[in-house]
């Protein structure tokens, strides 16, 4: 990868590591499904009205929009209700790594390098630990919605990656469009203890600011490079840099809302990051010495 790509790679996972506090802020006023539809409400309003739709198919717009935002955030906010800490939650949804580049394998023929492989076992060792660790900081349900929600984000991604290289900042403002409308009518039919004018009337400038970082910097302008650069670079390749997400995840937890950094976290981190490192080093160094 060119420096500057791996620069925007790394600016990425230095914003959504940080969203997972916000979105925890978000959820101690907000219930999870209408959180998520309000990220996407204004994601893509106004802006829909001036940047015009990618030229692909509408129905592809309304997969990328339903699988990659929907449905994938839906499951993560769930999971972080159900009983997860914003640190973890940050880990645990990096096993979409392990998602992208099987579904990349299976779908579009790419093969990954046996360092490849060697990294997303280590870093799977690290998920591992996590589960090892089920108690006050994250729920079975918890854990099992996060993956869920990882398996959403793989396939996100292989959807973006055949789409090609299009208008990606077009292309996650419509699907943001699409994806608003259907979680409205569910948080309506399941959240309807909300929708009363006394819980309304609670919200405070916390909701706002966690709306307003979901919609803009992380859906906007982070979806918008990640996904340009998984149409530019194969998926095993730009997929392990949100490794590098629960980092900053740990970091913006434990600085802002104090959560608590046991040992066993710190070595789930490290080997996820190890195998980070061995994916992207060894298989460059690996591609040089075969140049040479």
């Amino acid at each position: 990868m060119h420096p500057q790509h791996i620069a925007l790679a790394i600016a990425v996972a230095v914003i959504w590591g940080f969203n997972f506090v916000m979105i925890k802020a978000g959820l101690e006023e907000l219930p999870p499904i209408l959180l998520c539809a309000l990220r996407f409400f204004f994601a893509a309003l106004p802006a829909v009205f001036f940047i015009r739709r990618p030229s692909i198919a509408f129905g592809q717009v309304v997969a990328f929009g339903l699988v990659m935002f929907a449905l994938q955030f839906t499951l993560l906010f769930l999971g972080m209700t159900a009983g997860t800490t914003a640190g973890l939650a940050s880990l645990l949804l990096q096993v979409q790594v392990f998602f992208t580049i099987l579904l990349a394998v299976m779908f579009l023929h790419e093969k990954p390098s046996v360092w490849q492989i060697a990294g997303a076992i280590i870093s799977f060792s690290g998920i591992g630990l996590v589960a090892a660790n089920l108690g006050s900081d994250i729920s079975v349900l918890g854990m099992g919605l996060i993956i869920a929600a990882a398996a959403s984000w793989g396939a996100g991604n292989l959807i973006s990656k055949r789409l090609g290289k299009i208008d990606m900042l077009a292309l996650v403002i419509w699907g943001s469009f699409v994806a608003w409308p259907p979680l409205l009518l569910v948080s309506f039919i399941f959240e309807q203890n909300f929708w009363v004018l006394e819980s309304l009337s609670g919200l405070t400038w916390r909701s706002a600011a966690a709306i307003g970082y979901n919609a803009y910097p992380v859906t906007l302008l982070g979806f918008a490079a990640w996904n340009w650069l998984m149409s530019h670079y194969p998926a095993a390749t730009v997929a392990p840099f949100s490794l590098l997400v629960p980092v900053f995840g740990f970091a913006s937890s434990a600085w802002v809302v104090d959560e608590s950094i046991y040992p066993w976290k710190i070595g789930a981190a490290a080997l996820i990051i190890a195998g980070l490192c061995i994916n992207l080093l060894a298989t460059r160094l690996t591609a040089r010495n075969y140049r040479s």
